[in-house]
């Protein structure tokens, strides 16, 4: 199913004070199904993100752990969403989920960081634990924020790349949401928004 993109932006348009700002920006995303590319895309376009963080199943329609022999299309599109968020001009940083192929990840990547579950970073001066599944991040002390995906679970400090794509703006902390394009939960594989 591919998402008619100019229908979806009429629908919800992207909020003013995100767009209107001279903050900078951390984007945060997860969980991405291949079909919601084009949105990531015209997102990144119109809001002009300086750092991405991406948090795992970059694919995340097709299930490596479960359907190994989709290697080949996973590979083709994980290709496709590397050189959406690498010519971006933005930082990239990238966690693999469980449902991702590192070897397949790092033979696409040029110029993002891949990093382990559990990370810590520093980004002009706010800090930041990162991991798929919120419990690599949930004991994690003194950082600002603490980015994940995976489900829908809402920890202290959290912020969920699954629910919404976030922007965290800079210096003032202020985390603006965006809703992802309807159908992406059913394209996750998910058929409710359990824990919600």
């Amino acid at each position: 199913m591919r998402l008619n993109l100019p229908s979806f932006l009429q629908r919800n348009r992207l909020p003013k004070a995100l767009l209107d700002t001279k903050e900078r920006k951390i984007m945060h995303i997860s969980d991405t199904p291949d079909n919601i590319y084009p949105f990531i895309l015209n997102l990144i376009e119109k809001v002009k993100p300086n750092y991405i963080i991406h948090t795992g199943d970059l694919v995340d329609n097709i299930k490596l752990e479960r359907k190994p022999e989709l290697k080949n299309r996973y590979e083709h599109s994980v290709k496709d969403l590397i050189h959406i968020l690498e010519n971006s001009g933005a930082e990239v940083y990238i966690i693999p989920g469980n449902e991702d192929d590192v070897s397949i990840i790092r033979k696409y990547t040029k110029s993002a960081k891949i990093l382990s579950p559990g990370s810590v970073i520093e980004i002009e001066s706010v800090k930041l634990a990162l991991g798929h599944k919120y419990i690599e991040v949930a004991d994690i002390k003194g950082v600002d924020f603490k980015l994940y995906g995976h489900n829908f679970k809402v920890i202290p400090l959290g912020v969920n790349g699954v629910i919404r794509v976030n922007f965290i703006l800079l210096p003032s902390k202020k985390i603006i949401g965006v809703k992802y394009p309807d159908g992406t939960n059913f394209e996750r594989g998910y058929r409710t928004m359990r824990g919600l």
